[in-house]
């Protein structure tokens, strides 16, 4: 899943990047609100985290501006702007959380899990398919209670697939989830970590099919 981070405090912008990263999400990094707009018009995310103290333009007519595009992106304004006037105004305004700084890491991210669920349509933070799990509080995958051993990479990848388990999921949209704006996948490595997804999945009754010039899908093995 992709999120972009717009956030002019670099030493604050910089620890985020890196939690969110490890964590596994591709993540764009802005810090003002003239190229958090731009960019937001240009690229698709699962969720946006705005700060509103933000060079250029505030953070709330950011908001106001995705919205007014119909942007469907998730937005958590993380700000220390905490009045309870500037917290009902933020959410009348279309986002969907708001935190206060400072703030507990853990509770940063419990809220990006949260944000990202409602984001995928899901209630629960556990989903099978076939007879594999993933949990995405953990983000990780098992078969009964083996877990599998995958890749951070490819885990981002079955994670997009599993989600849409069934459905394609074009090439674009595996490049656009996967990487930032300075890490671009070519086809050919796309395919390379299918390959490999698909190797590791066959034992565990899954596999990743191909919709030829399309993209690819999730699908369950037949018994044998």
């Amino acid at each position: 899943m992709r999120i972009l981070l717009v956030e002019d405090n670099a030493a604050l912008a910089e620890g985020l990047v890196a939690i969110l990263r490890g964590s596994g999400y591709a993540v764009d990094l802005v810090g003002d609100g003239a190229s958090a707009e731009a960019v937001a018009a240009a690229e698709n995310y699962d969720l946006v985290i705005l700060d509103l103290n933000l060079p250029e333009m505030d953070g709330l007519d950011v908001l106001r501006s995705m919205r007014a595009r119909q942007n469907r992106a998730a937005v958590m304004i993380l700000t220390a702007r905490g009045t309870p006037e500037e917290r009902v105004r933020g959410l009348d305004l279309g986002a969907d959380d708001y935190l206060i700084k400072p703030f507990d890491i853990s509770e940063f991210e419990a809220r990006v899990r949260v944000l990202l669920r409602r984001q995928a349509g899901l209630r629960s933070s556990i989903v099978t398919f076939g007879g594999v799990t993933f949990d995405l509080t953990s983000r990780t995958f098992s078969d009964g209670l083996v877990p599998l051993d995958i890749p951070a990479r490819e885990v981002a990848l079955l994670e997009l697939l599993f989600l849409r388990a069934g459905k394609v999921v074009s090439k674009e949209a595996i490049n656009t989830s996967l990487t930032g704006f300075d890490d671009e996948l070519s086809p050919n490595a796309i395919e390379q970590y299918v390959s490999r997804l698909r190797r590791r999945l066959t034992a565990h009754g899954l596999t990743v099919r191909t919709a030829r010039g399309i993209g690819y899908y999730l699908e369950k093995l037949a018994a044998e």
